[in-house]
């Protein structure tokens, strides 16, 4: 089990998964709260039709893939607000088409090899840059939602009746999904495409049933999303498995333990 520290690129993958795990963790209550879940799947699939084009231009995948999925980030949240395509309609028509046209581009560009590696990530493909990258992320994101702790908790529950008392929940909005957007193109090199967006979903649902508060579920989602990242990566190593997958498994498992746990309470 211990070995595992004994590889370079094992360590990278614990050191770069731990830091998207704690981003997700924290950024995916408010996400789960305002009925955007599917937002993360979106932009995964927004950022892979990005990588997709990055990768048939030969130029650096995030230079790419950073600024197209922030513009969709910022581009779901004003089509959100139109009566006409409601949020998760809105998500669901950029999702499909950006996953089609990505598909398309490796199909044409003959990057088949890269495929597998945008949809279900790959811890070989990390370096040192990539754990740098995400510490900046997860410093960026702790500062930044602990700085706004009132007024993020606010606009959350209650986005008419903060902007009635003066809050820029539109602001708020806007930075809670530049977070997510970046929190996704970078865990999407351990997780995949098709994986990133359960570290945003499962540790705050998973959270919600067992704790009460806005504070005790983020803590609560926190410790569960880096559990469950650093117990998946140690299972994917031990018994030969997809990092994405198994990491994707250890949540199902505490999602349906948390259940249980809320069940035998009520």
């Amino acid at each position: 089990m211990f070995s595992l520290f004994s590889y370079a690129f094992m360590v990278r993958a614990l050191i770069v998964g731990t830091l998207i795990a704690l981003c997700g963790g924290i950024l995916g209550i408010t996400v789960v709260l305002k009925r955007y879940s599917m937002l993360g799947d979106g932009l995964s699939h927004v950022a892979f039709g990005a990588l997709a084009v990055a990768s048939a231009l030969n130029a650096a995948p995030l230079l790419v893939a950073l600024p197209v999925s922030i513009a969709a980030a910022f581009l779901l949240l004003r089509i959100g607000d139109n009566t006409h395509i409601k949020g998760d309609a809105a998500i669901g028509l950029l999702s499909s088409a950006s996953l089609a046209f990505g598909v398309i581009i490796v199909s044409v560009t003959g990057n088949g090899s890269d495929l597998n590696s945008y949809l279900f990530g790959s811890i070989l493909a990390l370096d040192m840059s990539d754990v740098w990258t995400a510490a900046v992320l997860a410093l960026l994101v702790v500062v930044t939602c602990a700085a706004n702790y009132n007024r993020i908790f606010a606009v959350t529950f209650d986005e008419t009746f903060s902007r009635a008392i003066g809050l820029k929940a539109g602001l708020y909005n806007a930075v809670t999904a530049l977070l997510t957007a970046l929190t996704i193109v970078i865990g999407m090199r351990v997780m995949g495409a098709l994986l990133i967006s359960s570290m945003l979903i499962f540790p705050a649902l998973s959270a919600m049933r067992v704790c009460k508060t806005y504070r005790s579920v983020t803590i609560c989602a926190v410790v569960l999303s880096v559990f469950c990242f650093i117990a998946g990566l140690s299972v994917s190593y031990v018994w030969n498995l997809p990092a994405g997958a198994a990491v994707v498994a250890s949540n199902t498992i505490v999602f349906l333990l948390c259940s249980l746990v809320r069940k035998v309470r009520n």
